[in-house]
């Protein structure tokens, strides 16, 4: 069984995870159901797959939950880009949101990439 938390792509989507946690506090109640659960679903969704592939007894397995957490990480990254082109999230939250994504979906990309 592979270990998760040794791997830099988790840490990040799991940085990731709670970074849109905080920044979906504050968007507009009538996004609950909308927009915010989504973010959360997506963000949540990139650590939790890496973990799943990591308790998954073949390598294949693994690789197909990897691609399903860089799906949920590359959409997160649109509905980030969304919500500050609707004036929900702050500049500053914005950029660094992104920047985070980014450096997730890379990680991630890198990781399945080295399984070739």
């Amino acid at each position: 069984m592979r270990d998760h938390r040794k791997l830099d792509a988790f840490r990040l989507a799991d940085k990731l995870a709670v970074e849109v946690y905080r920044v979906t506090a504050n968007f507009p109640e009538r996004e609950k159901f909308g927009l915010v659960s989504q973010m959360r679903r997506c963000a949540v969704s990139g650590p939790t797959n890496i973990v799943e592939g990591c308790a998954r007894p073949s390598e294949k397995d693994l690789i197909r939950f990897l691609g399903i957490s860089f799906a949920s990480v590359r959409e997160l990254g649109y509905l980030i880009d969304l919500s500050a082109r609707l004036g929900y999230l702050k500049l500053e939250d914005s950029k660094d949101a992104v920047e985070l994504q980014g450096r997730t979906a890379a990680a991630l990309a890198a990781l399945i990439k080295s399984f070739d």
